[in-house]
């Protein structure tokens, strides 16, 4: 049962034009994978300077890979993650070890411990979120149809 209650759609967007460095925990060299798509959206389309964290790949789009939180040579506002339940706490505790503002959990991940940790740690706390789609959402590349793709016409798009 979830009783955690997030931030508004106003205080989100407030988190992510306050953050300027992100770090991508579960980070993934595998075009296949939601980290990799996420990790090209915010190379390509934002501002943000982005760190991936992955203790078993060392490049990911020609940016290198650390093994942990710790490791990065800055300190990121947000961290990202991308790992299962189980791992989410000792996330955390990287996280706040090195003084992140912000834990974002992505989508269809929920842990009402560790937002609670967080938000007495003095974190914000995101959860059930991605920060591409939320990102895309405030600045104008989602609408409510879905993606936009800059594409006009008045063709009748057929269903295959």
């Amino acid at each position: 049962m979830r009783t955690w209650v997030g931030p508004t759609a106003p205080e989100r967007l407030k988190i992510l034009r306050e953050t300027k460095v992100i770090a991508i925990v579960g980070a993934s060299d595998k075009p296949s994978r939601a980290s990799y798509f996420v990790a090209t959206y915010l190379l390509s389309s934002t501002r943000y300077k982005v760190y991936f964290v992955n203790p078993v790949v060392k490049t990911i789009l020609g940016q290198p890979v650390y093994a942990s939180l710790a490791d990065l040579p800055e300190t990121p506002d947000l961290v990202e993650v991308f790992r299962k339940h189980d791992d989410l706490p000792g996330v955390l505790d990287e996280a706040k070890a090195v003084g992140a503002k912000t834990i974002w959990l992505q989508l269809g991940s929920w842990h009402e411990g560790v937002a609670a940790d967080a938000e007495a740690a003095g974190m914000k706390v995101v959860m059930d979120r991605c920060v591409k789609i939320e990102h895309a959402r405030f600045h104008g590349g989602l609408h409510l149809a879905g993606f936009n793709t800059g594409v006009i016409s008045s063709k009748r798009q057929t269903l295959a």
